[in-house]
């Protein structure tokens, strides 16, 4: 019943998307100037916590914009009502609802779904990942000097040793084609169906990655934070890779040559 009301929750929410899509909305600024907020994102996120909470009136809730819905339930709902906010606010269709499940601590399901390109992608632990209704499965690149990768950019740049800037110039100096899509969960899927060979970011949200991360980890991939240690979408760095190229992009991140 919890992955029926999933997707029933990420379509609600979408459906709240298309309807402010191009149109006419507020939008206000939170932690900066261009860390936005918009009247989409607000009304996505009421549609989607009253579904969850008419059917699971006990769980926990962790959303973008309500901050947590603290309770005793071991089911945790983590939500980002639209990841890709800037991307929505200028008109550009490279945006989505994001929501993981993760039960006892640990992700069990995982949604994202843009509306725009019509793409509904779903994973369950342990039973895969896939986009539409078919299976998907990360690339087989081996070489680091072969694959495109994407990443993004923290609203609030912190100067720091192997910092987002100078990880960036590390690989397009080497001609690698490094994609700036504006939506974390999104860079996940598509590393998740082989479209990129790897992601890497270095400040996330939990909302940002809880369902994206899950997707890569059932199409095949790997996932880990900055040092290579286990993932958790309660740390902010990640590295997200078909595998094959994972220890050379943590080597790069981590400072080392190519």
């Amino acid at each position: 019943m919890i992955k029926n009301t999933l997707i029933q929750a990420v379509e609600v929410g979408a459906k709240e998307l298309t309807r402010f899509f191009n149109g006419t909305f507020t939008i206000a600024s939170k932690s900066s100037i261009n860390d936005l907020v918009t009247e989409a994102d607000h009304a996505s996120e009421k549609a989607i916590i009253g579904l969850i909470q008419s059917q699971f009136p006990d769980h926990f809730i962790l959303s973008e914009e309500t901050g947590e819905m603290a309770s005793l339930s071991d089911t945790k709902w983590i939500i980002d009502p639209i990841d890709g906010t800037i991307n929505f606010a200028n008109g550009i269709p490279i945006c989505c609802v994001s929501i993981g499940v993760e039960h006892k601590g640990e992700m069990i399901l995982g949604s994202v779904y843009n509306p725009f390109m019509n793409e509904l992608y779903f994973a369950e632990k342990g039973q895969g990942a896939t986009l539409n209704g078919r299976p998907i499965k990360v690339s087989n690149k081996d070489s680091i000097l072969h694959s495109c990768l994407v990443t993004g950019f923290p609203y609030q740049y912190l100067d720091s040793e192997n910092g987002p800037l100078q990880v960036f110039e590390k690989l397009v100096r080497k001609a690698i084609p490094v994609r700036r899509l504006g939506s974390a969960a999104l860079d996940l899927c598509w590393t998740a169906a082989g479209r990129f060979d790897g992601f890497y970011e270095h400040k996330l949200q939990a909302w940002d990655s809880a369902a994206g991360f899950l997707m890569v980890e059932e199409a095949g991939g790997k996932v880990t934070d900055l040092m290579g240690n286990a993932y958790n979408p309660y740390q902010p760095g990640i590295i997200a890779t078909n595998g094959f190229i994972h220890d050379q992009l943590l080597s790069v991140v981590n400072g080392g040559s190519l």
